[in-house]
């Protein structure tokens, strides 16, 4: 039996962004809340519900990264040229992030400026994350396996939709997991402002979908032609669904519907992007086995994927399923 290692290792990290994208979302998401929640001990609460699990979602940001230049080097090569710019900002926000996360339990003088440097990581951290989605839906021009484009290419009216869409998008889904950790009236508050901000996430979904088709003609083929269009049509039917189960948790007050609900509706989305990608790695130009490594080095490596993968799922399951359950609001991260 043969194995179609490109693919398979395609899906690896697919599946890597994917899980960092739903798992830092939401603490980015509660980092960005910061900004409308001004009582010192609703804060803390907010980000006692993220330390135990913060540090290790970024796990899936290293893994994905580190595959991507382990397997796909020619892809690696081209992205990273073309996005420079919103990718180094997006790891000094995050580095930024981490500092304030540490340092605002050290100081009372001036846990308001680490505040702010929670808030400020959080929030730039998700738009350049945004940003890069936008540059890379867009295409990244390349001439001769190399990157062509300008330094300012990623910079267009389209990538900056995207970051905003991402903000409020990672923002509902700290609103919903607040919704699934908290109780009393900072959970009340944050039912509230996750309506506000599904209504908001949707009608920037909805958008982001319409115009995309228009970007590349590739992508409208892929979308309206068969027989990928009968894939293409179940995907907003799914996504109808997972904004009707949001509505309806947000409304019954339920706890953790309306954060699965959010989570389906990120999931959803990035399968719709992996239809108007494939089979691309780099679109639009740049197929999933044209920037693979040779066969044996994707074997190697996937040895060490095979035996890495259980263990982070793992890690990252156990430590969800020990901090389950509501905040104590008198304990947690000092």
């Amino acid at each position: 039996m043969e194995f179609d290692l490109p693919h398979i290792w395609a899906a690896i990290i697919a599946f890597a962004v994917l899980m960092y994208v739903i798992l830092d979302g939401f603490d980015l998401g509660v980092g960005m809340l910061f900004a409308v929640e001004h009582e010192k001990h609703d804060r803390d609460i907010m980000m006692n519900s993220v330390a135990p699990v913060w540090d290790g979602n970024e796990t899936w940001l290293v893994m994905g990264g580190g595959g991507l230049f382990a397997v796909f080097p020619l892809a690696y090569a081209t992205v990273l040229p073309a996005l420079y710019m919103p990718l180094i900002i997006m790891l000094l926000a995050l580095v930024f992030r981490g500092v304030a996360f540490e340092y605002r339990w050290r100081t009372a003088r001036g846990q308001f400026l680490w505040n702010w440097g929670f808030w400020g990581g959080s929030v730039v951290a998700a738009f350049t994350q945004g940003i890069a989605l936008g540059a890379l839906v867009q295409g990244i021009s390349i001439t001769d396996r190399a990157y062509s484009g300008g330094w300012w290419d990623w910079l267009t009216l389209f990538s900056v939709l995207t970051g905003i869409a991402v903000v409020f998008g990672y923002t509902l889904l700290g609103a919903t997991w607040l919704i699934y950790k908290t109780e009393g009236p900072l959970q009340e508050r944050m039912q509230s402002r996750a309506r506000i901000l599904a209504v908001i996430t949707l009608g920037f979904i909805g958008i982001v979908s319409v115009v995309t088709p228009f970007l590349n003609p590739v992508y409208a083929e892929r979308w309206f032609a068969w027989p990928t269009a009968a894939f293409s049509a179940i995907v907003p039917l799914l996504l109808a669904a997972a904004a009707w189960k949001l509505y309806t948790g947000l409304r019954d007050k339920r706890d953790a519907t309306p954060f699965l609900a959010s989570l389906a509706l990120f999931i959803l989305s990035f399968i719709g992007i992996g239809i108007s990608f494939y089979p691309h790695i780099v679109p639009p130009s740049l197929t999933i086995a044209e920037a693979a490594a040779p066969d044996s080095s994707l074997l190697f490596t996937l040895v060490g994927a095979a035996l890495l993968l259980p263990l982070i799922l793992a890690y990252t399951a156990y430590s969800y399923w020990v901090f389950r359950g509501k905040m104590d609001p008198d304990e947690g991260y000092h």
